[in-house]
């Protein structure tokens, strides 16, 4: 396998599947590991960290559960495909820095993806489709199980599992939730529900997480710490807010359907029209005007266009993929011009 190949296969997280799929586009799981009696990535030696890629590619070779998965020295890696598997949500933006002494694998469905040497020894990360958090919880869960096995981990009785970050440590479990919340952005309520969501523990960020402001009415809600609760009890928390977040979208939904439809019909059919006429179109306002057709294809106002199209083409109109496609480098101009290129035969 190769990083090519994912360039031509549906990500698990845009397959616009699951439950609650229409307004939660993906379920994350994520958990950070340190090997015992190594430094923290930060403070290892060079030494130090080619160890800590073999150990743990040692280790991920005998798991059934990662079989046939992709292993890569990213200091192998070009920055187009750096920023590409960044893109697809398979790294995190910080992974893509310094890469000496980084390694990342990943299995052949992009459900599962573990960094090495990032800000801990190991983040082993699981992307779903739609609401689906148990379920990636349970994948990660025995992982964790399967490392642990074979790699001696960093934990204390008192504190759980050591990390390199203090909101980590514990359990070392972020969940996370991307939100698809037009409705909510569009009534004007959206502040007060993000600002009611950080009061209850949760952090509120953008599309490509820590760092990240929203767009396209994307929003990622993750757990603010991982210490003092169980994993199970911090996946119930994130849920029970999450289906309070969906019920209110949804809410939010039908009151627009039922009192400005006219309105919201003019809005989607605009950014339908946008798309497939554009020749010449930015990746922000790509991400808007896709927002509101996929929020069209969810109300019943756009039949001929799937969700999964849509999800598909946030990440196909990025800056990587869009060099990928080409096959070499582009400038933002020349970018702007095979965005709008690709937009308009995908919407065929």
């Amino acid at each position: 396998m190769i990083i090519d190949d994912f360039l031509y296969q549906s990500s698990e997280w845009l397959k616009g599947t699951g439950p609650s799929s229409e307004i939660v586009m993906s379920s994350r799981t994520r958990l950070a590991r340190n090997i015992d009696k190594y430094p923290f990535a930060h403070w290892a030696k060079d030494k130090q960290l080619v160890e800590i890629i073999d150990a743990v590619k040692d280790a991920a070779d005998s798991i059934d559960m990662l079989k046939d998965s992709l292993f890569l020295k990213l200091k192998d890696v070009s920055e187009v495909d750096r920023v590409f598997l960044v893109e697809r949500h398979l790294m995190s933006p910080e992974h893509a820095k310094d890469v000496e002494f980084k390694a990342l694998i990943i299995d052949p469905k992009e459900i599962v993806s573990i960094m090495i040497n990032e800000e801990d020894h190991l983040r082993i990360q699981v992307l779903k489709s739609g609401l689906d958090l148990m379920d990636a919880w349970k994948i990660i869960d025995k992982l964790d199980t399967e490392f642990s096995k074979r790699l001696p981990f960093a934990f204390s009785s008192k504190w759980g599992y050591l990390t390199a970050c203090p909101t980590n440590t514990g359990t070392g479990l972020r969940g996370s939730v991307m939100f698809h919340l037009p409705a909510l952005v569009f009534s004007g309520q959206i502040n007060k529900i993000l600002q009611a969501t950080a009061k209850l523990g949760l952090n509120v960020r953008g599309l490509y997480g820590e760092g990240t402001e929203a767009s396209g009415n994307l929003f990622q809600v993750s757990n603010q710490v991982a210490l003092g609760r169980t994993e199970e009890d911090m996946i119930d928390n994130i849920q029970r807010i999450t289906n309070q977040i969906v019920t209110r979208e949804e809410t939010m939904r039908k009151g627009i359907l039922a009192k400005s439809k006219e309105a919201l019909s003019d809005r989607v059919w605009r950014a339908y029209g946008t798309l497939k006429s554009a020749h010449i179109i930015t990746s922000s306002e790509t991400i808007g005007l896709l927002s509101a057709i996929r929020l069209g294809i969810e109300l019943g106002i756009v039949k001929d266009i799937d969700a999964e199209t849509v999800n598909e083409l946030i990440i196909l109109t990025q800056p990587a993929h869009l060099q990928k496609l080409e096959g070499k480098a582009l400038n933002s101009e020349e970018r702007d011009v095979k965005r709008a290129n690709l937009i308009r035969e995908k919407l065929k």
